[in-house]
């Protein structure tokens, strides 16, 4: 369902994210003055592979989940995409379809901006074409950084920086432990596996190996973080 504006948390959350919060005060008004509100609930279908670049898209509460199928039909996790981010800019860029899927993950609100309005604010806006440079540059550092990971790291220790990536994007202090941070994205070990591309029986050794060393704590509801401190040396550890 659209809804005509953003709740006070949502626009936060946009306007506090990294990449935004660097533009002009002058484009970041054009860009939530062009924009257009979609919320959705659990699982829904955001947008399809295959789909034309229609809209230009910021996350504001919840999460994206973004995803391929194999061949064989099974749906593998790729990426999630957390409140203050801008997606969707690369099919704008080049009119191709759309990469992957992506779905609602948990009640999730999206920001959006049509491929019409981003095209005339790129025009009144030279500054958006670095902005987008800077932002493409991020992400492939990003991408180079989990390469090298994957090839250079043990489970172990990527199961390690990708929780703490998670405490900085979705981490609640705990209501029984201000020392503990709970994250609030909920994931199920299969999800969790997906992302780092192990099997589940793995990476539920390894945290079950954390959870003896009273670095984390697994509750039905998700993960706690005991010991962050902990979790960055087991992140850090050379293979």
């Amino acid at each position: 369902m659209d809804e005509p504006i953003l709740t006070i948390e949502e626009r936060e959350a946009i306007n506090s994210g990294r990449w935004f919060s660097s533009l002009s005060p002058s484009l970041r008004h054009d860009i939530l003055r062009c924009s257009y509100v979609k919320r959705y609930k659990d699982g829904t279908l955001i947008a399809a592979r295959g789909d034309p670049p229609e809209d230009w898209i910021a996350c504001a509460r919840g999460a994206v989940r973004v995803s391929s199928t194999s061949l064989s039909g099974k749906q593998i996790t790729l990426t999630y995409v957390e409140p203050g981010i801008w997606f969707g800019d690369v099919a704008i860029f080049d009119g191709d379809q759309r990469t992957h899927d992506a779905y609602a993950h948990g009640d999730t609100t999206i920001l959006c901006v049509t491929r019409t309005d981003f095209r005339k604010i790129l025009a009144q806006h030279t500054e958006l074409y670095e902005a987008m440079l800077r932002l493409h540059a991020r992400r492939i550092r990003q991408l180079f950084g989990l390469v090298e990971d994957l090839n250079t790291l043990p489970l172990r220790s990527r199961l390690a920086k990708q929780l703490l990536h998670l405490v900085r994007s979705y981490g609640v202090p705990s209501l029984s432990d201000g020392s503990e941070i709970r994250i609030g994205l909920q994931l199920a070990q299969e999800e969790l596996a997906q992302l780092l591309g192990a099997s589940r029986q793995r990476v539920n050794q390894e945290l079950k190996a954390m959870e003896r060393e009273d670095t984390i704590r697994i509750e039905p509801g998700g993960l706690v973080v005991r010991d962050r401190e902990a979790l960055m040396r087991i992140a850090e550890a050379s293979p």
